[in-house]
């Protein structure tokens, strides 16, 4: 099943950026090559229960199994052997991608409490945009009385786009909602 911000992009974000940018080809025209979810646990040494309820959101909010990820040296100021569970991890490529961007876009980020738009300052110089969130209850998925704990997480959308004003423009098309951004109005 073709995901709906898929078919908006092939028919009608590529004739947009093309004629924006004056692009030859419509595969020089900036695309989301994935997302990645992290959300890191401090916790999870003392308590590897943690692990599995936070594997089981981000599966849950994400449609796709993540990973664990672990320590890579030991560290005694907090408590930390090589090898142990930090974090939560999952990539979404293709179907998946897009269709946790057009939940993230039009289901999420209402939800937030006070939500005026995402800062554009996060893109990076390549047109990468990383947001992060202070909890999980912004997912319709995710439920009050099944989470045992509120934690945040981290979510990195990232392009193929060479600029900061590609991505930009490639992000608003897919409906991100922008707040501060009169700075890339004026280029």
């Amino acid at each position: 099943m073709s995901q709906r911000l898929k078919t908006v992009y092939e028919t009608e974000i590529v004739p947009k950026l093309m004629g924006k940018f004056k692009y030859k080809n419509k595969h020089q025209v900036p695309r989301i090559e994935k997302i990645v979810i992290n959300r890191g646990i401090g916790e999870a040494s003392q308590n590897t229960k943690i692990v599995d309820f936070s594997l089981q959101e981000i599966t849950m909010i994400t449609g796709q199994k993540g990973f664990v990820t672990r320590s890579k040296k030991s560290i005694a100021g907090f408590k930390l052997r090589e090898d142990m569970p930090v974090g939560v991890c999952v990539t979404l490529r293709n179907d998946y991608m897009y269709g946790f961007l057009d939940r993230f876009v039009n289901l999420a980020l209402p939800r937030i409490r006070d939500f005026q738009g995402i800062n554009a300052k996060s893109l990076d110089k390549q047109g990468n945009y990383t947001i992060g969130l202070e909890e999980q209850l912004m997912f319709p998925e995710v439920e009050y009385e099944k989470i045992d704990k509120v934690r945040g997480m981290d979510i990195s959308i990232i392009t193929t786009s060479g600029t900061k004003l590609e991505g930009y423009t490639l992000l608003k098309e897919f409906g991100m909602p922008f707040k501060n951004y009169e700075i890339f109005e004026k280029m």
